[in-house]
């Protein structure tokens, strides 16, 4: 169900409450709304003449059903309200343009089943309390027009069917409540609307009550009622993989699904912060489920469920979320039950060497690894066109060699714990060739900063990795430390995370715009990302949590409160106002007045700006 259109008749006189566009008509439905809240869920509230309607969208947790409650106030009129629903049959990729649905569609004792395009599986069952059902024949809204898809390059026109009307006569002196529910779900006889909303709003409450996170003291209404906007937020992305029989957590909103890489840097903010332990648990399993030759699989394909083997750098971020596990519960035992095992076969085969799907990942002789080839995009700035990596990052990349330095203390730890003394000396090893090659190679003198990969000097903020870590390869006190934090808060700093390349390197871009070449080419070539924020916040915290000299410790831990102010003020705001309510965009350009881009809910820049606040 895309949307339901809603229409109101008084005393004869029709008002449309819908806002669709076509390419030369705009219907004006969003006169008449005079109210949104999203507290628990949206609410939309519209005012017709003196007629009232308020309009609640919920969704049951867990299952493939939404609710759509309306209540009507009618002062002395005659009112009529007609519901149109739009439905469709389609990837959320594409869009059904210049289509003729094929709509079967029974009507029995209150309960519609519908069948588009012949498609037996993916019958929907609907239903509207308080109403009349007029069956339409081969009814269809044309040509509805996306004017954010033409922006991107995309198909702008889309087909809905409509099946038919609910319609329900509102008395004079009236108050009626209609409760739309559409479901994949066949006993749809047995759903009740208002129990579904409440039932919600009791396990959003549950959720903000049990993380423990809300001060009940007076004063702290503004600041607890952003907390809770973000708790709330940061349940969005939870979902359950049934043929996993686990939990996942989804990328981001519209259009990704769960990718490894964004599950492990969300998944202190998404999970552990609010203390939800158990999924936590069930969330580094799934990570783990497929994994094949020491790889986590990045992804699943939109298309077959076939897990995709295209990173190096989700493996070694497993390692950190482990350590974080570790941190807030101390659960040994879990880790040791099901993720020791494959902990070391990730050390194992990288390094004896990997080069499933073209991954080419191997240790070399001055214990850095190596990853990529020229078109393997295999790190988290992975944008290709056309086939052709845009940012090729292959060779000695800074990042993964920190986190491969930072996966062997944490392995070498927990071998020296599971009673592995042996095992953990030759991790400790490995470790230190890593640590002392990482300093001798990686720091550019000239630029006072590290090399992006051995060899390519541009400032990009991946550099942070080797001061963020629970095990930062560059000492957190050394000169060197200092003056990476320097460049990086000259160059790439802005109020709502990092560029992912200094102003003045080549191809620099800072507006993200335009077709899918321009903004494939300028995804990771100056754009703002959120989540990087994250990684400055570690380094800070941990140059604060080394630093021997008490006058340097105090500046140091100002810049860090500067920082959460700072970090509150803007993303407050953003979470309230702008680009999606509850939520926070995926990027953003990197000039005033900072407009967001990408996917317009991204589980990792709520994580992130909620780890930092909290």
């Amino acid at each position: 169900m895309s949307k339901i259109d809603e229409m109101i008749e008084i005393d004869g006189r029709k008002h449309i409450l819908y806002t669709n566009m076509n390419r030369n008509y705009t219907s004006k439905g969003y006169e008449y709304l005079k109210n949104f809240e999203k507290e628990y869920m949206p609410i939309f509230k519209y005012e017709v003449e003196d007629v009232n309607i308020e309009k609640t969208i919920c969704l049951e947790h867990g299952k493939n059903i939404v609710v759509v409650n309306y209540k009507i106030t009618n002062k002395n009129h005659n009112t009529k309200i007609t519901l149109a629903p739009l439905l469709n049959f389609r990837s959320y990729h594409y869009t059904s343009t210049n289509h003729n649905f094929n709509i079967n569609q029974t009507y029995r004792n209150g309960k519609l089943e519908i069948i588009l395009d012949n498609n037996i599986s993916n019958t929907i069952y609907m239903k509207a309390t308080n109403t009349e059902y007029i069956r339409h024949e081969n009814n269809s809204y044309k040509n509805m027009f996306y004017i954010e898809e033409q922006n991107r390059g995309f198909v702008a026109e889309e087909d809905h069917a409509i099946p038919g009307v609910f319609e329900a006569n509102i008395e004079p002196n009236e108050q009626k409540e209609i409760s739309v529910i559409c479901s994949l779900e066949e006993n749809i006889d047995e759903i009740d609307a208002i129990e579904i909303i409440e039932k919600e709003i009791r396990r959003l409450k549950k959720l903000i009550k049990d993380s423990l996170l809300i001060d009940d003291k007076k004063g702290n209404e503004e600041k607890d009622n952003f907390k809770k906007l973000m708790l709330i937020a940061s349940d969005n992305f939870i979902a359950y993989r049934p043929m996993f029989r686990s939990h996942t957590i989804l990328a981001g909103y519209p259009w990704f699904l769960d990718w490894s890489r964004d599950t492990l840097i969300a998944f202190e903010g998404l999970l552990l912060i609010p203390k939800r332990f158990k999924i936590a648990r069930e969330v580094l399993l799934t990570c783990v489920r497929d994994i094949k030759f020491g790889l986590v699989p990045n992804g699943y394909s939109d298309f077959d469920n076939k897990p995709l083997y295209n990173s190096a750098d989700a493996s070694l971020l497993l390692f950190e979320q482990v350590q974080k596990y570790i941190d807030y519960t101390n659960d040994y035992k879990f880790i040791e039950d099901n993720l020791y095992t494959k902990l070391k076969s990730i050390i194992s085969n990288y390094s004896k060497g990997i080069d499933l799907d073209d991954n080419n990942i191997y240790l070399d002789i001055d214990g850095l690894i190596v990853s990529g080839q020229e078109n393997t995009q295999n790190t988290w700035m992975d944008a290709k066109y056309d086939g052709k990596a845009v940012t090729p990052r292959n060779g000695k990349a800074v990042e993964i060699n920190a986190l491969w330095y930072n996966a062997l203390m944490i392995i070498s730890n927990l071998s020296a714990k599971m009673g592995e003394k042996e095992q953990s000396k030759e991790y400790k090893y490995l470790a230190e060739e890593c640590r002392k090659s990482f300093n001798i190679r990686f720091y550019n003198e000239k630029k006072k900063c590290l090399y992006d990969v051995l060899g390519d000097d541009k400032i990009r903020p991946n550099q942070l990795f080797a001061l963020s870590l629970s095990y930062p390869v560059i000492d957190p006190r050394s000169e060197q430390a200092k003056n990476i934090i320097s460049v990086v808060e000259e160059k790439l700093l802005t109020p709502y995370g990092l560029k992912t390349l200094a102003k003045g390197e080549p191809n620099y871009i800072e507006i993200y715009e335009g077709d899918g070449y321009k903004r494939d080419t300028s995804y990771h070539q100056g754009i703002t990302w959120v989540w990087l924020l994250g990684l400055y916040y570690n380094s800070l915290i941990n140059m604060v949590l080394s630093e021997e000299d008490k006058q340097e410790r105090d500046n140091l831990k100002l810049k860090v409160k500067e920082l959460k102010k700072k970090t509150e003020e803007t993303f407050k705001k953003e979470i309230e106002e702008n680009a999606c309510i509850c939520g926070i965009a995926e990027l953003y350009d990197s000039t005033k007045p900072y407009k967001a881009g990408g996917t317009i809910n991204q589980a990792w820049s709520v994580a992130e700006v909620f780890r930092i606040i909290q």
